[in-house]
């Protein structure tokens, strides 16, 4: 059993589940005061990008997809498993999202281009190092990068 206590909240930013346009997107992560003195976020300012772990709160047990499905419900793309897309309706609802940190005041951060909504239980924050990102070449089906298109 995995037990976890969120980090911190989403706050601001938009209150409805929306696919796309991100990028604009502007919102405050605010540390847990009862867990966290600013102390926490010391240094982090140093970055440009932060990788946030969250729960997707809002999806209801009845709605996890644990099979193949079309994405976003399109069947012009192709019938994939559930790990083959990064859709909300997963096993454990959790998302992972690298978004622009503007700054750091007191145990806020505001970010843009944080896909979570407001009121997102946050179970971690993380620097985005480059060395973390993907060694070698990418590829990626062609529906990947259509569904992309406007995301950001």
């Amino acid at each position: 059993m995995v037990t976890l206590k969120p980090v911190a909240q989403v706050l601001g930013g938009r209150e409805e589940v929306v696919d796309d346009a991100w990028d604009a997107v502007t919102a405050v992560i605010r540390l847990d005061g009862t867990q966290f003195e600013p102390q926490a976020l010391a240094g982090l300012d140093a970055f440009s990008h932060l990788e946030v772990v969250f729960h997707f709160d809002r999806v209801p047990l009845e709605k996890i997809e644990t099979g193949a499905r079309h994405p976003r419900g399109n069947t012009d793309w192709p019938l994939v498993g559930i790990f083959a897309q990064r859709g909300k309706n997963r096993p454990n609802r959790l998302g992972v999202s690298r978004c622009r940190l503007h700054r750091v005041d007191g145990l806020d951060l505001h970010v843009s281009g944080l896909d979570a909504v407001a009121g997102t239980p946050v179970l971690d924050i993380k620097p985005y190092m480059a060395e973390f990102g993907p060694r070698g070449d990418v590829h990626q089906p062609a529906w990947s990068t259509e569904i992309m298109r406007d995301y950001y």
